[in-house]
């Protein structure tokens, strides 16, 4: 049985929460072959005490092709480095990092990939010897989630097709987004010569143009669409990390309230970098969750002293 990769496409600005994420990998994630974390070349040294052990550092180059260059840092929004070409308008380092997931999926030498954003935070026991090859890959989606009156989900839907030369969506469609997200090799390859075929351009040209899209919903959407892919998949509706997606931050309460009504079938927890949610309350979180006891213990130990009342004189 083949062993699973792990695949991380980071950058500076989430290096806490990435940090985060491989101590709860180190921890808790057993039965995989490398977890590769695909960095922005200035910023390898930066990543450099990652590279050891079954963790590789990658620089964001070996992946990406010569004509998508970064702009210098000072062109930034939102603290969003961004990338042109002259092929189209620039896109963020979150499209990049879309690419560099596909690209780093079809290259590695494992058949199977788990896909981990850097605010991924495992929590409980999570191992991988049952989700390589020959065992079916797990195919995550939530059945007609996606209408199309909402504000991002349907436009990445419809480009979704277009890349995949396939015709115009039905909606309400189905949502493949989600973290902890597996990729069979062979399914990643086929998707990018479907993307090639219908579009007559090198993929990451035809994603580039594209502009909207979502590296998982085209995932899905293309073995779903594909009878031989399919067959190589079985279909969860049951996803490993229990995630929150709103843009306000959480608090350290509210972390503890949201952890405790996790489902048993998760394994892992994200709150979406974008919210601002500290990283050291839900390291905090979860160590209140997995240790309750040692976490009473630190308290009282950082408690002070209680004042004493002097005793009267005789």
């Amino acid at each position: 049985m083949s062993a699973t990769a792990l695949i991380t496409p980071t950058y500076s600005h989430d290096l806490e929460r990435c940090t985060l994420l491989c101590e709860s990998v180190d921890r808790y994630v057993t039965s995989f072959a490398n977890h590769y974390l695909v960095v922005p070349d200035d910023e390898l040294a930066l990543f450099a005490k990652f590279d050891r052990g079954r963790r590789q550092v990658l620089p964001l180059s070996q992946f990406m092709p010569r004509w998508l260059k970064p702009l210098p840092r000072f062109v930034r929004r939102n603290n969003r480095q961004y990338w042109w070409a002259w092929r189209g308008k620039p896109v963020n380092g979150w499209h990049v990092q879309q690419f560099a997931k596909i690209a780093a999926a079809a290259f590695v030498p494992e058949t199977v990939s788990c896909v981990l954003d850097s605010d991924v935070v495992f929590f409980r026991p999570f191992d991988l010897a049952a989700f390589g090859r020959p065992n079916p890959t797990p195919l995550y989606l939530q059945p007609g989630d996606v209408g199309d009156d909402e504000r991002d989900h349907p436009a990445w839907v419809r480009s979704s097709h277009r890349l995949l030369g396939l015709q115009a969506p039905v909606f309400p469609n189905d949502d493949y987004i989600g973290h902890v997200i597996f990729w069979n090799q062979q399914a990643v390859r086929g998707m990018i010569g479907r993307i090639e075929q219908a579009t007559g351009l090198q993929w990451i040209d035809a994603l580039y143009r594209s502009h909207a899209i979502s590296e998982y919903m085209l995932y899905g959407i293309y073995v779903r669409h594909s009878p031989e892919q399919l067959r190589n998949h079985r279909r969860t509706t049951q996803s490993l990390c229990f995630s929150y997606w709103e843009r306000q931050a959480l608090d350290r309460a509210a972390l503890e309230r949201l952890l405790r009504a996790v489902p048993e079938h998760s394994v892992a927890f994200s709150s979406a970098s974008f919210n601002g949610t500290s990283v050291q309350d839900v390291r905090a979180a979860l160590d209140q969750l997995t240790n309750p006891e040692r976490t009473r213990s630190d308290r009282a130990a950082r408690a002070p002293d209680p004042v004493r009342t002097a005793e009267p004189a005789d």
